[in-house]
Formats: C-alpha cells, structure tokens, sequence
C-alpha cells in the first residue's frame, strides 16, 4: 500500500478543501484539481504493472452497517448520514457481516452505550471491516486511545459524510470535527434538507437546535454538542412541509433542549410550534421532546394552550433528575423541585389528561438517604406513567466524575427500590372500557400487534392489520398493562388517512432532488469519462472534483474549470513525451 494511504489525516481538508463555507454554500472540492500522471519508464517500451493505489477504489459502490446509540437526536443524525450515502450510490445494509464499511454512531450519556460502541469498534477491526466514527464519543474526547487511528465525523458535519467514508475506504484516517459558523455565529448544524432514510417512513425527526444553556456537572453531552444552536423557524417549518409530502404522519422534535429553542435567534418555542401546527394535515400528529424546567416556566399559559390542540400530542418529557434541591445544586440544575412541581401542577390542571415523563438519577455524588427519600416522595405523588430511571454513572472529565461517590452497592439498591415503586402502579387500569382516537405507526417488538397511540401518547397495541397503518382509527380498549393498552378498532368509525401522498418505501431515500432522481445511482457516473491518454486509475483518483447534486452551485462552471484543467495537463504531458523522444 502507498505510504499515502498510511497516513492519519487530522481533517478533511487536507485532501478536499481548505475552507468550510456556510451550510447552503458550502463548496466540497478543491479549486484546482489536476490528475496524477504516471510517469513514463526511461527504457523504451518496457511496461510496468503497477499495484493500483488505493485511490483507485470506485467510490460509491461499497456496502455500509450502520449503527446508531442514544437520542432522537442522534438517530436523526443517523437517518441523515444514512440517506446522503444511499443517494450516492452505497448500499445501506442490515447484515453487519456482508458491509464493508460500520459507520457507528455513537451515544456519550451513560458508560454502558459507550462501551457497546467501543466493543463494536473492537469487532469491527477483528473482522478487518473499514470504520467511520460518529456520535457525541468521538467528538467529546476524540483523542481517547481506542479512537486512535479511525475517521472521525463530527456531530456538526453529518453533511460530510461521503467524503469521510470515501476517503476511510481509500485507506486513509481522516477527523472532521470542526464547528459550523456564520460570520462568526455558531450554526444548529448540517441543513435540514439532505437526504435521508427514515427508520420509520411514517415517522420525522427534527432536530430543532443543537445543545443547551446549561452546564449539568454530570453531562458529557453538553461537551460534544456545545451550546445552543438553534435553526430558523421557516426552514424547520419547510423541513415538516416535506415530511409531509413524503407521506409522514407523525413528527418529532428532538433537540438537548427543546425549551430553550430560539433564545439565541430571538424568537422561542411557542412561536416555533404555532407556525409547524399550521402545516399539519388532518390525521397527523406533533410530539415535542425533552424540556428542562426552567425555560418552559416562561411559557406555560402557550405551552398549555399549544398542548391542547388536536394536533399535538398531550405529552411532555421534563427531566427532573432528583427530589432534592441540594442535589440539584450540586448538578447545576438552575430550578428546585418547587419549580418541577409549579410545571407539572399547572399542565395537569389546564391540560386535563396529559402525560408527563420525567427522568431520575440514582446516587449522584452526595446523595444522602434522605434526598432519595424525597425522590420516592415525589415518584409517590405524581405516579408518573413514564419514568426513566438512570443509576449514576461518573463520565470522564465532568465535575461530577471528580465528587466524592455514593458507594455502588448503595446506587445499586436505591436504582432497585426506586424501580420497585414504579413497578407498583399501573396507570392504565382506569382506561380500559374507554373509546379512543390513535394513530397506527409501526410494529411491536414481538411482531404481534401494531403499535398506536393515543392523544396523550400512550401505547395502543392494535391488530396487525395492514389497512391501519399510518391511520387514524378509533379502538375500545379492552386490556391495560404497565406500559401499554390494547385497543379493538371500533367497525362503523370513520378513518383519517394522514398522508397527504403515499409514504416512501422503508429504505427509501428522502429529500432527492428530481436533478438527482434523474442521475444515475452509483458514484461511479460522477467521475470524468475515460480517455485512451490518461490511465483509468488517474481518473478514478480525481473523482472527488464533482459534488453531490445537494452540493453543487455552479456545477456547470466547476466541470468546465476541471475540463480545463485536465486539456492542459494532457497537452503538457504531451509535449513533454515529445521532448524525451529521440
């Protein structure tokens, strides 16, 4: 192998460009691109064969595993790098075994996903498979011993995506984890109109912003997203448009923080969701993610009013993390429980029926028997139907990692009794007998039912019959469990069919321009045509001087300089064959 394709590149711009220009004008080549020549034998007519370099690889034809840990947020991400790659021509495979590239993408909240994402690296170079890094791991402590060696794409460079993994299989390292900016002002992210390939084509994710506001001593995460980013209201309002156009009946919208949206562009999340509320067609559904409790204080009279219309789902995920203020002190929370209370105590009472899902951590550095006993308190009073319960783990380089800790044996037991209390209620048991309005979306784990829900976001398990899906229906439930309700669709209900066109195909790619529905599929059309005067594999070397049809402006120009510059290579070339002749 060349020693060029040995080399650990710390950013793709060493290979494709020296700058990285805003997201809607980004340019993805280098100005001035001249292939590599192979340079004549000095003894007349002996022919050399050459091992072909790595460069030589025909882009876009490989197989790619993705695997994605954590959040919405970052399955989105996944959903995005995953279209952009299939839009190019890579296949994306569900058999691990038969890709050539993992592409993992990776969650840095708990010790557990990070070390099922260090274990899958691992795997994956046992079994001499090629690996691009993703996710909030690499780009919180890219310099951490295992990454060494392996591409890296940042959390703000999903647009990029292409690039890296062209460049991982042409045997080279390369690390893009820069922050996008304009004029200096930190950027949410990637655009919003890539391609991509939803898990479920029923089903959008939109990140509304990146980051947060706050400084939790716990979270790891807040080292690799950064501070909040927020995106303008009409792009993400186009973004739903076309969700909807592509047969989506359900949206999400995910983000660190969702009630801190807008508070560095000026606006906030009540105005963002009253303009997507007016693009949603009849039948689909809007579900807000995770809020922290100080920025939807400032909002609730909107929040409840915007939580009770018909087309958003009377739900809302606010983490309270702990029972006790000096606990949330020591997390650097910015509210104390009377605030999770005054949020959680208003909502109920003007908007009659929603669910709230909250978060806890077990054993935090300091806690004592008596702040846990608060938090029981609390799980005791609210009951709530959705609870996510986090044993605390210290991440490297946080505050919190450097506190005196709670002993293992003491978070383990607390973790279990905690559990134990949620374990011993069941919301549901008072719906059943009810009539209810779901919307079908996907497939249980077991295969045996459809999965729906309710106004309030609540698990509706219904038959699996094929005509509900992506439907509006009306069932009488009949059984209740911890997690979930049956329901039996009612005959003589009316349907609401959400989509306003026909949903894409489960692999399908979202987002195609007909400029690219047009263009061949595979990434080798993307490169020059061949020419008796120059070695295939100096083409297929230059290939990165074309853009993805998402990428280009000015593309007719661009060729025409690269057109330009190959006609005076070849005719200095030329001349210079002349020269040597006798």
């Amino acid at each position: 192998m060349p020693a060029a394709c040995e080399s650990v590149l710390e950013d793709i711009e060493d290979i494709v460009s020296a700058e990285d220009l805003r997201p809607h004008d980004r340019q993805f080549v280098r100005k001035n691109v001249f292939p590599k020549v192979r340079k004549r034998n000095s003894q007349k007519n002996v022919q050399t064969d050459d091992e072909p370099p790595s460069d030589s690889i025909i882009p876009g034809v490989q197989k790619i595993w993705i695997r994605t840990w954590g959040c919405s947020h970052n399955n989105s991400d996944g959903e995005y790098m995953a279209g952009q790659l299939a839009a190019y021509g890579y296949k994306i495979t569900d058999n691990s075994a038969e890709a050539d590239l993992w592409l993992l993408n990776s969650c840095t909240v708990k010790n557990p996903a990070e070390d099922h994402f260090r274990n899958s690296i691992k795997k994956a170079q046992e079994g001499k498979k090629k690996v691009v890094l993703a996710g909030c791991v690499p780009q919180a402590q890219p310099r951490q011993e295992y990454l060494k060696g392996l591409s890296i794409i940042g959390v703000q460079q999903i647009d990029r995506v292409v690039e890296v993994v062209e460049e991982t299989i042409k045997g080279h390292s390369v690390r893009l984890l820069g922050q996008k900016k304009d004029n200096g002002k930190r950027l949410g992210g990637a655009r919003l109109d890539l391609p991509k390939i939803r898990k479920n084509p029923l089903i959008e994710i939109i990140s509304i912003n990146t980051g947060c506001l706050n400084a939790c001593t716990y979270c790891k995460t807040k080292h690799a997203r950064g501070d909040l980013a927020s995106y303008p209201i009409e792009e993400l309002v186009d973004r739903a448009k076309q969700s909807f156009q592509e047969g989506v009946c359900e949206i999400w919208l995910t983000s660190e923080d969702t009630g801190a949206y807008g508070r560095d562009i000026g606006t906030d999340l009540p105005t963002l969701l009253w303009k997507l509320v007016e693009v949603i067609p009849e039948g689909a559904m809007l579900r807000l993610g995770m809020t922290n409790p100080p920025y939807i204080l400032e909002h609730l009279e909107e929040m409840a009013k915007i939580l009770n219309h018909p087309r958003v789902y009377a739900f809302l995920h606010i983490p309270v993390q702990s029972a006790s203020d000096s606990v949330l002190m020591d997390m650097k929370r910015e509210y104390c429980v009377a605030d999770f209370k005054q949020v959680v105590d208003f909502l109920k009472e003007k908007v009659p029926g929603i669910t709230i899902a909250t978060d806890i951590i077990c054993g935090f550095p300091g806690e004592t028997d008596e702040d846990f006993l608060e938090t029981m308190k609390l799980v005791e009073l609210y009951r709530f139907p959705s609870l996510f319960i986090n044993q605390f783990y210290p991440r490297p380089g946080t505050p919190a990692a450097k506190m005196p800790q709670v002993p293992a044996a003491v978070k383990k037991k607390r973790t279990k009794d905690l559990s134990q209390l949620f374990h011993s209620y069941n919301p549901y048991d008072h719906k059943v007998g009810e009539r209810q309005r779901v919307l079908v979306t996907e497939e249980s784990f077991d295969s045996n039912y459809y999965v729906a829900h309710n106004p309030f976001y609540e698990q509706v398990l219904v038959p699996k019959d094929p005509l509900l899906m992506g439907k509006m229906v009306e069932v009488n439930i009949y059984e209740a469990g911890k997690h979930f309700m049956k329901g039996q669709p009612v005959s003589d209900a009316r349907v609401h069919t959400a989509s306003i066109t026909r949903p894409l195909a489960k692999g399908e790619v979202s987002g195609l321009t007909e400029e690219f529905r047009r263009a061949p599929q595979n990434g080798t059309n993307w490169k020059a045509q061949p020419s008796a005067e120059i070695p295939v594999k100096t083409q297929l070397s230059s290939w990165m001087a074309f853009q993805l049809p998402w990428q280009q402006e000015g593309g007719g120009l661009k060729i025409l300089s690269v057109s330009l510059a190959l006609l005076a290579v070849l005719v200095m070339f030329y001349y210079r064959g002349m020269k040597t002749e006798p």
